[in-house]
């Protein structure tokens, strides 16, 4: 039998989400596998906001190249990073169970958001966190934070930053706790990335193993997804722009709620939309996304996002 090959980014996380994979290849699907180590320009380049050296593909551009040479099977991503769109030949074979969604809020001296001093430092790498944050509180100062998790809080511990922002699901996978910072509170007034919380695998299409590893994915999450992606990709968004867009799957039915807006908060657009919908029905998922898009469109979303866009690389 064939050992196949898993590519990865090398952080404590990423390679957390790829022996994660390659247990359940084995467990469920009866396959061998071994990782490889891949570095992204995302990885690569830790002096300059994320937003500042593109958007799309930063951290999934060196792994899908050695999918489509043959040199990995599959590559294992968090998906919030990975585009809407993907190059010929690629795709997702599966989409795994969320862990928590939520934003999380670290500090070692502050309870809280609220607790924080005027203009506090607030560390974070995303434009959609920062218009959230400043949104919710216009004094704070928010400062591009790059790096992998361990060296995040290093910052956060040396008093770099007041507080930082990270994944919930990060802190979950990596057993981060009040041991390694007094404050860990999740962000109810936040609303995520696309796809946070949940595990891509991506491969070639024509891989004889595509069919077998798509049984790994967990329908109630990819529903949610397809309706966020759909979004996001309707707005012309990437994944480092100031948008906001989560799925939830309650009683038969998707809530989608999504936010647009400036980085600096002072402008937003968001809306929450309902439908009745069936676990199967991703093709649906993408269309309810579309049409809250379009909504969002009607509204001025895509003029905000080019402010948005000028605003970052000013």
């Amino acid at each position: 039998m064939s050992i196949l090959t898993i590519g990865t980014r090398g952080s404590a996380l990423a390679l957390w989400q790829a022996e994660y994979i390659k247990s359940r290849l084995k467990n469920e699907c009866g396959l061998e596998s071994q990782i490889q180590i891949i570095k992204t320009r995302g990885d690569k380049i830790l002096d300059v906001p994320l937003a500042k050296i593109g958007g799309k593909g930063l951290f999934t551009k060196e792994l899908e190249e050695m999918l489509l040479n043959g040199t990995i099977d599959l590559a294992v991503h968090s998906l919030k990073d990975v585009p809407v769109e993907f190059p010929p030949s690629l795709d997702l074979a599966a989409i795994t169970q969320r862990e928590d969604s939520r934003d999380c809020f670290l500090s070692v001296k502050y309870p809280d958001m609220t607790s924080l001093p005027k203009n506090a430092k607030v560390g974070t790498t995303s434009l959609r966190r920062s218009m959230q944050i400043k949104k919710y509180r216009s004094d704070l100062d928010t400062l591009s934070l790059r790096g992998n998790v361990q060296t995040r809080l290093e910052k956060l511990k040396n008093g770099t930053f007041d507080a930082i922002i990270l994944a919930q699901a990060g802190i979950t996978r990596l057993a981060i706790t009040a041991k390694d910072v007094p404050y860990i509170t999740p962000l109810a007034f936040m609303i995520p990335a696309m796809g946070q919380g949940a595990l891509g695998i991506e491969m070639r299409t024509d891989s004889p193993y595509f069919k077998t590893i798509s049984t790994l994915t967990h329908a109630e999450t990819a529903l949610c997804v397809s309706a966020e992606r759909a979004f996001v990709k309707a707005l012309n968004g990437g994944c480092q722009v100031p948008i906001g867009v989560h799925a939830r799957y309650v009683n038969k039915a998707l809530i989608l709620e999504a936010i647009v807006g400036l980085p600096d908060g002072s402008e937003c657009i968001s809306d929450v939309q309902e439908m009745p919908i069936g676990l199967e029905e991703q093709e649906r998922a993408r269309d309810f996304g579309i049409q809250l898009a379009q909504g969002f469109i009607a509204k001025g979303a895509r003029e905000l996002l080019a402010r948005a866009a000028q605003m970052a690389f000013a």
